[in-house]
């Protein structure tokens, strides 16, 4: 199950910012790199510890919000926005998609989805749910529905077994096909890794062509029929059906 949140304890900058919702870790690392992060009224260092009752923690100026409310969201991304919190390059962000969520406190999604694919992604001001539903070691399942060109047939086999990819050997927990189209199919892949890419990368390994991919469920929470672009939050049946470990 989910820790119960920071309250007054000692911990370093990044596991506060992460409990309170602020970003996940690692991009609370690169916030306090870049002197976002006051403590006291001076810059923080990365393994700086504080007491977020005790001491004064400020992001771009601000205090750290609220931990009395916490919001998980599910959010149908679409193709051409690319999952991050800002862009130097002014491509779309998936954060512009929940802006009235995401004015009133500070969310983040949870893992990513590269910026052709489309479909489930989810976001939460609550880090140890984050970490719940990111960390490998819970494996929750990704269930993707795949538009490939090439030869199925000899490909379905070969995704169903394990294949290198970055050096790391990864393997389908389930691997079907939905139906045939012209010069290809439809497929299901499901996994429980979250590498960068990787079921595209597994596809291209296995000599096929992804002409369309859609992330359908998280574990048990499914996308169902959430139109494109649009965002619910999550009903307290999915929220501990992702956290019943």
């Amino acid at each position: 199950m989910i820790n119960e949140p920071l309250t007054n304890k000692t911990e370093r900058i990044q596991k506060i910012l992460s409990a309170y919702g602020v970003a996940s870790r690692r991009e609370a690392e690169r916030m306090i790199l870049a002197g976002r992060i006051l403590v006291n009224g001076f810059s923080a260092e990365l393994g700086q510890t504080a007491n977020p009752v005790v001491d004064d923690i400020k992001i771009d100026g601000k205090p750290l919000p609220d931990m009395n409310k916490h919001y998980y969201i599910m959010l149908n991304k679409p193709c051409g926005y690319i999952t991050s919190m800002t862009d130097e390059r002014s491509r779309k962000i998936v954060m512009e998609l929940v802006a009235d969520i995401s004015d009133k406190t500070r969310i983040y999604p949870i893992g990513r989805l590269d910026k052709e694919s489309e479909g489930l992604l989810l976001l939460t001001n609550d880090g140890q749910f984050a970490n719940v539903v990111m960390h490998p070691k819970f494996g929750l399942t990704k269930t993707y529905v795949v538009h490939v060109r090439g030869d199925i047939k000899e490909a379905i086999e070969k995704l169903g077994m394990p294949i290198e990819i970055d050096s790391h050997v990864v393997r389908a927990l389930s691997v079907k096909q939905l139906e045939e189209v012209a010069n290809g199919a439809v497929i299901e892949i499901i996994i429980n890794e979250g590498r960068n890419r990787q079921v595209r990368k597994m596809c291209h390994e296995c000599g096929l062509d992804v002409v369309s991919l859609r992330r359908v469920a998280i574990g048990s929470v499914k996308l169902g029929n959430l139109p494109l672009g649009k965002w619910r939050h999550l009903k307290e049946t999915e929220i501990k059906s992702l956290t019943a470990t």
